[in-house]
């Protein structure tokens, strides 16, 4: 019986102590966002700048992905390629990245507007219903019909910039990013004009 109750006390505590590990930093992650993703991103994830996107309350299992992949890991080149962005991940560790995605992912959007009136029923139709005479699937299929993402592979774009979300489907086009589960972007992107990919852009960042 002693015996039992030494087993089950060890077990409880073994448990306590791989919880407690796995728990991530945030007040870490809140001093990392405050010294070095400031500058691009703000310390609380909501970016002043178009260019550079907006982290707060995206989906911390995306955020987690995106970084990882900017790092080189065993001397092999980082999946995703910026050098800015290959910098400062450079420097973090694998907890650190958890306890980051977590923390902007904890952050309330302050979300961006569409600002394109003129193209917003043509961004509604092809969010919601694609392009059909081009084999382009409705952006809502993997996005969700209000643009909040679907963990891991699919991020939140529901407020994001329409300049930032642009410029990403122009780099899956044109090949200057690559990681997208079995190519699935570069492939919707390769069928879609400037026109057509600034219109669900802007859309999107009017979605709540």
């Amino acid at each position: 019986m002693i015996k039992r109750s030494l087993l089950l006390s060890l077990l409880l505590a073994t448990g306590g102590l791989q919880a407690q590990d796995q728990a991530p930093d945030l007040a870490k992650a809140q001093q990392t966002a405050e010294t070095i993703c400031v500058g691009c991103h703000g310390a609380d994830g909501n970016s002043a700048l178009p260019e550079n996107p907006k982290l707060a309350g995206q989906i911390p299992e995306y955020l987690y992905k995106q970084m990882k992949e900017y790092k080189s890991w065993d001397g092999q080149p980082p999946v995703r390629e910026n050098a800015v962005m290959n910098a400062m991940i450079a420097s973090l560790e694998d907890d650190d990245m958890k306890a980051m995605a977590h923390y902007f992912a904890s952050q309330k959007l302050q979300p961006a507007s569409a600002a394109a009136m003129q193209t917003i029923e043509q961004g509604q139709k092809i969010w919601r219903g694609g392009i059909a005479e081009k084999g382009v699937p409705a952006c809502a299929a993997c996005h969700g019909p209000a643009g909040s993402g679907m963990p891991s592979q699919y991020p939140r774009i529901a407020g994001q910039f329409a300049d930032y979300t642009f410029q990403q489907l122009k780099n899956f086009r044109d090949g200057m990013r690559k990681n997208d589960a079995n190519e699935m972007m570069r492939t919707i992107a390769l069928k879609m004009t400037d026109p057509e990919m600034k219109a669900v852009a802007d859309y999107a960042a009017g979605l709540r």
